[in-house]
Parts: C-alpha cells; structure tokens; sequence
C-alpha cells in the first residue's frame, strides 16, 4: 500500500492554484488543525492524499490546498467543523475525534474507520480541594465545549446539568466561579494538575475516525476507495504491532 494511488485523474494547473468553488469535481478532504492533523499526515500519505507543499507552510494562510497526482484537495478547518462541513456534503470524507462524532450525531455523517489515532478521552475534572460528588449535589453547572455529550452523561445518573458553553480555557472556570466543574479532553492530565483540577469521571476513550458523506459514499466510488484504503492500513498497522 505504501506507493499507492486512488484512482484519481491527474491534477490540472488550475487545481494547484486552489480556491473554494463549488464546480470543483474533485474529493473535498476535511483535515482538522492541531495534534490530530500532525499524527493523521503519515497515514493519510500512505493513503495516497498528499497535500502540495504549501500546506505545511507555516506563514500561509490558505485554507484549501492541492493534492499531489490526484483530484482532490483539502480543507483545515477546526475540529467541530470538520464534521459539519463532510456532514451536509460540502466535504465527502474527513479526518476527526470520536468526541466530536458523538457530540454531533449527524444523521448524513458515517465513520467507517477507527484510525487508531488521536486517543485521549473526555473526563469531568473539579478543584483539587473541593470535589463535590454529583449524587450529592441539588444544582450542577458545568463549563464545556461538549454541550450534548455533557448533559447525556448527567441524565444517565438522573441529574439535570446546566451546561455553560465554552470553546477554550475550561481550566479557569471552577476557580472564578463560573462552573463547578468542567467536561473536557485529558491526554496526560498536566494541564489540570497545573490548574489545581482533579479527573473525577470519564465519560468517553477518543480516537480520531475516518468519516464520510452517507451520500457520497453511496454515489461516489472515489469515497469508497478511499475507505478501503484507510481500512487496509489500518489493519496492516494492527497486525504489525501484534506481531512485533
């Protein structure tokens, strides 16, 4: 599989200048930005998706980019938007955490591939002083990006949860007062540690999946190829750490 490519028509000039355009006929990737992104390239390019040189320009401020022998071309977007943009078809396939799968539940979206990549796992954290367990509590509110997720968590132990919206700096908010406690990504925990917070219960284990346009998949062989590549060398990854 290493030198493999889809079956992709040749890029054409114009594709290597690359814009957003809707009468693109090619396969739309979406790639979210950060740690995902950096363990997701090796096995993307095993895949045959390689992106042109000026995505891993640091000082470029495209959003869209070429990909090399193929007619394809990805978009890096946030993590949560991923989902949304391969969701109502504006991308057929995209790379993302299971946390925002399950946080969206989009009826159109379908995640074929456990990547094995990306693992962390969603936790509830509170102050180191004063954790309050959530049996005992009349009123929780809990800071989050992770609404959805949140709130289900709650109404599986019988407890109704206010959930207050935030999309960064979770940590600060049980010390200024605006939550008890938080729901958010762990990986090692320092970022807690050194926030004076305490992991007390995990919701969810988190691995970035492949996830494609139901769509698409269905209308599209070019999606389904790419799922069976992924697929394989997801697979071949399996079987090599198995027999190492």
């Amino acid at each position: 599989m290493g030198g493999r490519r889809l079956p992709f028509g040749p890029a054409t000039r114009n594709a290597r200048r690359m814009s957003v355009s809707q009468s693109f006929a090619g396969i739309t990737f979406a790639v979210p930005k950060g740690r995902i992104l950096e363990e997701a390239l090796p096995l993307m390019a095993r895949a045959g998706v390689v992106p042109e040189a000026d995505f891993h320009n640091p000082k470029s401020r495209a959003l869209a980019f070429a990909c090399e022998g193929a007619d394809m071309r990805l978009i890096r977007v946030r993590a949560f938007d991923v989902a949304t943009f391969v969701a109502h078809g504006a991308a057929q396939v995209g790379i993302v955490g299971s946390d925002v799968i399950e946080e969206f539940a989009y009826a159109d979206l379908y995640a074929p591939v456990d990547l094995n990549i990306g693992h962390c796992r969603l936790s509830v954290a509170e102050p180191v002083e004063k954790p309050v367990a959530a049996a005992a509590a009349s009123h929780l509110r809990v800071a989050s990006k992770y609404p959805n997720l949140t709130r289900r968590h709650y109404e599986r132990q019988g407890i109704q949860a206010e959930v207050v919206k935030l999309n960064g700096a979770m940590e600060l908010a049980p010390g200024l007062g605006l939550s008890g406690r938080i729901v958010d990504l762990v990986s090692t925990g320092r970022t807690l540690k050194e926030n004076g917070l305490v992991e007390t219960d995990q919701i969810m284990q988190i691995s970035a999946h492949l996830i494609v346009n139901r769509a698409a998949l269905k209308t599209d062989r070019r999606v389904g190829a790419l799922v069976e590549a992924f697929r394989a060398l997801v697979a071949q990854g399996a079987a090599e750490e198995a027999g190492a």
